[in-house]
């Protein structure tokens, strides 16, 4: 089969990248290093640092509320006319894209150092402010990542690179997941966040080996137009109806994964599940599953193209989401854990490596900084808001049907938050297929 895959495509499968052709590996083990860099910080926040405040007993709700300090992963469109216009002095040697992504990832080592001191059952606003930064300086991070890999390569090969990058996003995951839970479980969180804070060094890596080429149209724009222009832009190339059928689509698409995602651990937990144990069962299952699935997602994308593609990814994750809601009143086992886990990452893998494609076909590369903030945005706001209130949701839940049918219902609620995206997609099936058969 991958033999096959590989003598159509001209291209060699590569670590469940996708297929990659033999010129782009450079430009794919960058995008995988810039992946990781980019992740970690996320996923330190949303899942990493859930996990330590349910370990610490902190209460579902409040666990909930502090996913808001992610804000600035919603709102980034805000700050991306700096990111576009202005590079950061001294390092802008190294390249208007690289100067930002150096510096916040400085400040996101310095960070992860500071909150590893800091015992949240004490400190808890303190807690809340140091990942404040970290969320501000990620999401600042994310912008120049974006901006990059939308520059470093035509259109043809975005395909690719949003699967290598999304791997390295999945890597980040087992990391700030799996290695950090185990370890964690044994030496405590305080040394395993220091260890995250030294991992940053493997974003680095892919500034080091990457060369950036100077985007001519960035310099003739004035910072007033950098903000409105993109806007302009948008609407015009697609038109005010369907730009809003586009960002109705962006805005629900993943909105099942974001309400989710803050309080899958904090489920694992109250199933009975040890930090080792769940660490165990990710560390295996979740980095295979999540190759298998970025794998599917390049592969869909290349056999059948974007909008098959995001229309499978969507039935995926509300099936994902059902069964959830079985394991949540099922007997607890390893076995659930493990098959929870692995079709979570599978869906993840293909819905995450879809969408970067989706949302990169819809990029204009004179704005590429903005826009592509500001469609990320349309896609967290409505999740963003959401999220915060998963843990007062679930705790209402069992308020009124006991802890397993609780979580039962929330998980329910979630798969259903799937139906209007396939009813958007569906109905724009025409323009969707249209505009991927023009780029």
């Amino acid at each position: 089969m991958l033999l096959l895959v590989a003598k159509q495509t001209q291209a060699i499968y590569l670590t469940g990248t996708g297929i990659l052709m033999a010129y782009n590996i450079k430009k794919m083990l960058v995008m995988l290093s810039l992946g990781f860099g980019s992740g970690l910080p996320y996923i330190l926040l949303i899942s990493t640092s859930t996990a330590w405040l349910r370990d610490v007993e902190i209460s579902l709700s409040t666990i909930g509320l502090f996913t808001w300090l992610t804000f600035a992963y919603t709102f980034k469109f805000i700050w991306a006319p700096l990111v576009d216009r202005f590079s950061i002095p001294y390092l802008s040697k190294f390249g208007h894209r690289k100067s930002w992504i150096l510096f916040m990832q400085i400040l996101i080592f310095i960070s992860l150092i500071s909150i590893s001191n800091i015992d949240p059952t004490k400190s808890f606003i303190l807690f809340c402010i140091i990942a404040g930064i970290i969320s501000i300086a990620g999401s600042i991070q994310d912008i120049a990542i974006d901006a990059f890999r939308i520059e470093y390569a035509d259109i043809g090969d975005q395909g690719s690179l949003a699967a290598t990058y999304q791997f390295g996003w999945r890597l980040a995951i087992i990391l700030a997941t799996s290695f950090a839970l185990i370890f964690a479980d044994i030496n405590g969180w305080s040394l395993t966040y220091k260890i995250m804070a030294a991992s940053m060094v493997i974003g680095l890596l892919g500034l080091i080996a990457s060369k950036e080429e100077k985007n001519i149209h960035l310099g003739k724009l004035s910072f007033s137009k950098s903000i409105t222009e993109p806007f302009i832009d948008f609407l015009s190339r697609f038109g005010f109806f369907t730009a809003a059928m586009l960002l109705l689509i962006i805005a629900t698409y993943r909105l099942t994964d974001i309400v989710m995602g803050p309080m899958a651990t904090p489920f694992y937990i109250d199933m009975g599940f040890t930090l080792t144990e769940i660490g165990s069962v990710v560390k295996i299952v979740a980095l295979l599953a999540s190759i298998f699935g970025i794998s599917m997602g390049a592969l869909l994308l290349k056999r059948i193209g974007i909008y098959q593609s995001l229309m499978i990814g969507a039935f995926l994750v509300m099936l994902t989401n059902v069964f959830f809601s079985y394991v949540a009143i099922s007997e607890k086992s390893i076995t659930s854990l493990s098959m929870i886990v692995a079709m979570d990452s599978i869906a993840a893998g293909i819905v995450g490596t879809v969408n970067i494609a989706f949302l990169t076909s819809l990029v204009s590369k004179k704005y590429t900084g903005f826009q592509y903030a500001l469609l990320t945005g349309f896609m967290a706001g409505p999740g963003f808001v959401l999220k915060g209130l998963s843990g007062l949701w679930v705790n209402y839940l069992q308020g009124i049907y006991g802890d397993d049918y609780g979580w039962m219902g929330f998980y329910v609620t979630t798969s259903l938050l799937t139906m209007p995206v396939i009813l958007f997609l569906y109905s724009n099936r025409h323009f969707l297929i249209k505009h991927e058969n023009s780029i």
